[in-house]
């Protein structure tokens, strides 16, 4: 599997473009008009537009991290083979940050001069160390978290629902499946951090609706051990888990619901699972692992996704299978909106950008996400959700068991920094 993530590495570096050349809007000059009569800055010259890619391919969401970095690829090929944006081809840069902030403040310098915005911006640590940096550069940036603390950064791109909302949707399918009831005790495992306490203040959010005792365990992002959480969650008497954790994290809790004969349903955020858990020694225990996710599984039979799934496989032979490609795909399409109306626009200069996306009311993506409005800023822009269940026998490990799944709980939930 290491192997097979330095192959992944290795292909995605050589196939994405590092830079973009020839123009006076890349090296950071001030803005003109070009090709089209069209006004741009940064990142953009008569033949290319150059986005940036800050994503993890070495850190704890590696194998994630691989799989958007591919979907992104996949998405900008595509784009180019029927012609590019505006008369112009796609170019991306990448990054890896490691899932580091200190890293990504190092790296984001010499990225941010040579691009028109960031199609990924991987990790909750990551958005807070460059918030300031995006306001600052007017730098528009789709993350690859999906925190709704970080709906109050205007230059935020948000792909799909939130951290809180996907645990509102994962707890109210348990609900609705019979697999806990009102009145119940509920266990939370979460990341001390942003990632964490978004996912914990939606199981908090759910709690109220239906009379739910909390039990909640903070847990830091390097602490693979959760034994003793799960023990103590089982004194407790809890009829379900939620988990806002690493992957590895997810692996050491479902080896111990089960180990402890507590053997209750758990539900994860999406970043939660990594196919590569089902080959590790927890893999019998994942049977209680439901997952959502605002991309549906690898396995899911979305025309969109079915055919995606087949060209990463043809392209990235041996790679991990996951739902990053989806998401990678997805961030893409959203940014084709984007500049597509930009153009339209006449302006493909940063500050057009934004126009144009706080312009989109209604961007569809073939089903690989709900339907996105961005033009309510701090809202998150949909709160629709796929709800998977893990299947060793199903490619990338998880089957789809609700699709594009809206509790009625979502309605009335108010993001924190909703208007």
């Amino acid at each position: 599997m290491i192997l097979r993530r330095s192959v992944l590495a290795g292909a995605l570096a050589s196939t994405l473009v590092l830079a973009a050349c020839g123009s006076t809007a890349d090296s950071g000059a001030g803005g003109g008009t070009g090709a089209g009569g069209v006004k741009t800055d940064k990142g953009v010259t008569d033949s290319t537009i150059t986005l940036g890619v800050m994503g993890d391919t070495s850190g704890v969401f590696k194998n994630l991290g691989a799989a958007i970095n591919a979907g992104n690829q996949l998405w900008a090929d595509d784009v180019n083979a029927a012609g590019g944006i505006c008369g112009r081809q796609l170019k991306l840069e990448i990054v890896d940050h490691g899932y580091k902030a200190d890293t990504a403040k190092t790296l984001y310098p010499q990225l941010e001069p040579k691009i028109l915005g960031i199609v990924q911006l991987l990790g909750s640590p990551v958005l807070a160390a460059l918030k300031q940096n995006l306001i600052d550069d007017n730098v528009t940036a789709a993350p690859a978290s999906w925190s709704s603390q970080i709906l109050n950064n205007p230059n935020i791109m948000m792909i799909g629902t939130t951290y809180d909302l996907e645990q509102v949707n994962g707890l109210a399918y348990l609900q609705q499946q019979g697999l806990i009831k009102d009145g119940d005790t509920i266990g939370a495992i979460y990341i001390d951090g942003e990632y964490g306490g978004n996912g914990l203040r939606g199981v908090q959010y759910y709690a109220t609706k239906h009379n739910l005792k909390v039990q909640e365990a903070k847990t830091t992002s390097t602490d693979n051990d959760l034994t003793n959480i799960v023990t103590g969650l089982k004194g407790a008497g809890v009829k379900a888990i939620a988990l806002t954790t690493t992957p590895g994290q997810t692996a050491s809790a479902l080896a111990a619901n089960k180990a402890l004969g507590l053997n209750v349903p758990v539900i994860g955020n999406n970043p939660t699972f990594d196919p590569a858990l089902l080959k590790s020694p927890a893999a019998a225990s994942l049977d209680k692992l439901y997952v959502a996710a605002s991309s549906p599984p690898f396995s899911s039979k979305t025309p969109k996704a079915a055919q995606l799934a087949t060209e990463y496989k043809a392209k990235y032979a041996g790679s991990p299978l996951n739902a990053g490609v989806d998401v990678g795909y997805v961030e893409g399409l959203v940014w084709q909106s984007v500049l597509t109306k930009a153009c339209d626009n006449k302006d493909l200069s940063r500050a057009g950008v934004q126009t144009a996306l706080k312009s989109l009311t209604s961007v569809k993506t073939d089903g690989l996400v709900a339907e996105l409005d961005y033009s309510s800023p701090g809202s998150p822009p949909t709160r629709g959700v796929y709800i998977a269940k893990v299947d060793p026998a199903a490619e990338g490990g998880l089957t789809e068991v609700a699709p594009l799944f809206t509790a009625p709980e979502v309605a009335d939930y108010k993001a924190p920094f909703q208007k």
